[in-house]
């Protein structure tokens, strides 16, 4: 009896130059996971194929003519949601309708080279093909009116209380000299999932957040510009030998390790290459935070592959901190938080719509334990 041959994940292909699409569809009808059933030259026709041919996963241009890949996007998430994956330029402006693209719901991207195409494009090939097939198995659902939602909402004033000191906690036991540190780490799905949480944060939180997200260099300085968007908290990436500062929003620099030093400065590293596969890596960010910060250090684990920030969470555990994970229902790739989960360091499990208010607590908690003063 001959097995039946497995089902491939069905792949539609939005792009408005004719070469790239049969780059694309070279490449994946090579693969043994994948099957191209369509292509789309402008955003126009990728929604109606979307409609009509119901994709696994899409791969979409942004950089298109009559409707571009930004307006196709925030269509289909909004009345038809398939996996999407962007396929961009590395340019400035690429990465900024990139990460446009994330807010509005797309699951991952993958930067195109910037020499000949069929040439560059197999370089990128491997990447290419597993952000597409992890795409192809994610459960999707309608976003980008609820980003369009938040985007258009005000944001809290400097004058809003970030901590509601009426709030109850237990008193936490905590060393004089060192103010609660957040680490949140993020993978794919994060861009659209920190869009979520950072509202709760604004100028007069007593703490600082340091967000370790897989990203490239070219993408995180557009990152940072545009989160401010959708939080009050002051942002920025952080900088060599800078000091950890109360009230701030820091992100880890594309390309670099960030660690914090035993005096509580910034060190970023992009000579020791990956770590572990991950460039930038959580577990170092983390690792540095839990010796820096102790009991005063807070990690959160949120959407995506793999298990980079489970030992980073074991060690901020560890050290007596506090350790929260996003929960599988509101993770696009509910994978490094679930090795977080497994590994036993997790306190609380949380959807993300909640865990801004688990952060509060326990940094409320910790403020009211260290002396008045206290840096």
């Amino acid at each position: 009896m001959v097995s039946a041959a497995p089902k491939k994940f069905r792949v539609l292909v939005v792009d408005d130059s004719a070469f790239m699409c049969k780059v694309l569809e070279s490449i994946f009808n090579a693969d043994g996971q994948l099957q191209v059933v369509g292509r789309a030259k402008d955003g126009r026709e990728a929604i109606a194929l979307a409609q009509s041919l119901k994709p696994d996963v899409i791969t979409m241009d942004l950089n298109m003519p009559h409707m571009d890949g930004l307006q196709a996007t925030a269509n289909i998430m909004t009345t038809n949601p398939r996996p999407i994956v962007v396929v961009s330029s590395e340019s400035k402006e690429g990465a900024a309708s990139t990460l446009k693209a994330l807010e509005l719901g797309a699951i991952d991207f993958v930067t195109k080279p910037s020499g000949g195409i069929d040439l560059d494009m197999q370089s990128v090939k491997d990447e290419l093909l597993r952000k597409v097939r992890v795409a192809a198995k994610v459960r999707v659902v309608r976003t980008a009116s609820r980003i369009a939602s938040n985007i258009q909402s005000p944001l809290k004033t400097a004058a809003t209380p970030a901590i509601s000191r009426s709030s109850s906690s237990s008193t936490i036991e905590t060393p004089d000299f060192r103010f609660p540190i957040v680490v949140l780490g993020a993978s794919t799905g994060g861009p659209a999932t920190v869009m979520r949480l950072a509202p709760g944060f604004t100028p007069d939180f007593p703490g600082a957040v340091i967000l370790v997200q897989h990203m490239p260099a070219a993408f995180t300085s557009q990152y940072a510009l545009q989160l401010t968007e959708f939080t009050s908290i002051r942002v920025k990436e952080a900088e060599p030998n800078e000091p950890v500062q109360l009230g701030t929003f820091y992100i880890c620099p594309g390309g670099q390790h960030l660690r914090l030093t035993p005096t509580g400065r910034f060190e970023l590293d992009a000579k020791s290459g990956r770590i572990d596969g991950y460039l930038p890596n959580i577990d170092v960010a983390m690792e540095s935070v839990a010796s820096f910060a102790g009991p005063m250090s807070i990690g959160v684990v949120l959407t995506g592959m793999g298990s980079d920030g489970a030992r980073g969470a074991r060690l901020i555990k560890n050290a007596g901190g506090y350790v929260v994970a996003q929960d599988e229902t509101t993770s696009v790739i509910f994978g490094m938080n679930a090795e977080a989960i497994k590994a036993g360091v997790v306190d609380q499990v949380l959807g993300i719509d909640d865990i801004y208010a688990a952060i509060e607590k326990r940094v409320l908690a910790l403020s009211k334990a260290a002396p008045v003063g206290a840096r």
